[in-house]
């Protein structure tokens, strides 16, 4: 081929893996929300796109593993959990070419423990004395998560022990952890040490000068363990928990960039949307929407209150609080006056209520949990963090609240906490 043509077809590659990485970063803003293949469901993101002349593998270079030219679907997309939305990008696809990368932390020795305690300037000489340089945290994720675009190296679900995470043990010799090996061939980028890269840390632009760190490990290991996760740190840390591996070739210099969007974390609305109050009600649990079966129409499970929640960063969850009336009893007649009828402490028996939580994907939200008030109508209180919030609700006991907490992407439920009485006190309280 003549040298003026592979120029040319060279060039419009890289122009279109450009676009195609440009388009993900872009997509990563909040507001971006795009169909596609499923992260990991579509066996050809690594197959040769139209424009390519070939996927040979160049010579190989002892140490290092061969990551072959494909698509990364970089970061979590919305309906995989667990998932930092403040941290990570929505799962967009972003174009890569081939690159090296060190089979095991430096030294690169199986048997041999992870060089530590060393600042991002160190790493880079270190890898520099051998002809190399610090990877991207793109390049580290693409490395993990291998040609089937996983979670995890050794899948889309979490099993503690490949690697051993969830602990914070981290000083473990190379190769310890046999079955931690991505799809490429890269051992132990989970359960060890963290690696410096070359990236910026550019999610949070109150707190700049900070670079990327890649891998490691930590108590939560469900969450830490993921190939999509990272964490920003000053470039002069020395740690005992983070050191270097290396990669070698052209440099994938695309980034992580994120405009992360904060809001009031807890929104009581003015009014109720009839129609995205009638999706949730969808959502409500079969007993639930069961419970006024025999009786009429208007005693089936209607959501009468609706909240807007941002537990953090370009995160938004609706939440709606609604009531079914069992067995379609009838209320009795209200009194008037001083003779009036008080509510029953416990509540109405008659009633089923509880709190519907979910996540809007396109025009229609997707249930996280349900969250039972029993005898109550549902209300909400905010505490000191964002991702706490209390609900108040009922029972034959009388009345109790619960923590509603959101663990990245997940909801967590406690249990019922009842009103008591406090030495020095006048009166109940729940704390």
């Amino acid at each position: 081929m003549p040298g003026g043509e592979r120029s040319a077809r060279a060039l419009k590659g890289r122009a279109l893996a450009l676009s195609a990485s440009l388009a993900g970063l872009l997509c990563a803003a909040p507001a971006c929300d795009r169909g596609g293949p499923s992260p990991g469901g579509d066996a050809d993101l690594d197959a040769a796109p139209p424009w390519d002349v070939g996927q040979t593998e160049p010579e190989p270079r002892p140490g290092m593993a061969w990551i072959p030219k494909g698509v990364l679907i970089a970061g979590t997309p919305p309906d995989r959990l667990p998932r930092i939305a403040d941290e990570e990008m929505a799962g967009e696809q972003v174009v890569m070419h081939g690159f090296y990368i060190d089979v095991f932390s430096y030294p690169n020795e199986v048997g041999a423990i992870p060089t530590t305690n060393v600042t991002q300037d160190e790493a880079r000489a270190l890898c520099e004395a051998q002809g190399k340089r610090l990877c991207t945290e793109l390049e580290i994720e693409r490395a993990c998560k291998g040609p089937a675009n996983t979670t995890y190296e050794y899948g889309d679900t979490y099993r503690p022990s490949v690697c051993a995470t969830g602990q914070s043990r981290v000083l473990t010799p190379n190769g310890v952890n046999a079955g931690c090996v991505s799809g490429f061939g890269v051992h132990d980028l989970h359960g060890g040490v963290w690696t410096w890269t070359a990236s910026q840390w550019q999610r949070d632009t109150s707190k700049p000068g900070l670079v990327s760190l890649r891998g490691g490990n930590g108590p939560a290991g469900e969450l830490v363990g993921r190939c999509a996760n990272g964490r920003g740190v000053k470039p002069d840390t020395r740690r005992p928990e983070v050191g270097v591996r290396c990669c070698a070739g052209e440099v994938n210099s695309f980034e992580v960039v994120l405009e992360v969007a904060r809001d009031r974390p807890l929104r009581l609305e003015p009014l109720v949307d009839p129609r995205a109050a009638a999706q949730l009600a969808q959502l409500a649990p079969e007993e639930v929407r069961a419970a006024a079966e025999a009786g009429r129409a208007e005693d089936a499970f209607k959501v009468e209150r609706m909240w807007t929640w941002h537990p953090r960063g370009n995160e938004e969850l609706v939440v709606g609080g609604g009531c079914a009336r069992a067995g379609g009893e009838k209320a009795p007649p209200q009194r008037r006056g001083k003779r009036a009828r008080r509510s029953p402490p416990g509540g109405d028996p008659r009633l089923v209520c509880g709190l519907i939580i979910a996540r809007m994907r396109l025009s229609a939200p997707a249930l996280l949990a349900f969250v039972p008030s029993d005898r109550w109508q549902p209300t909400l209180g905010e505490t000191d963090s964002p991702r706490d919030l209390l609900l108040y609700g009922g029972d034959a006991l009388g009345a109790f609240r619960r923590r509603i907490t959101y663990e990245w992407g997940k909801i967590a439920v406690a249990d019922k906490e009842r009103k008591r009485k406090h030495k020095g006190r006048r009166g109940l309280s729940f704390d």
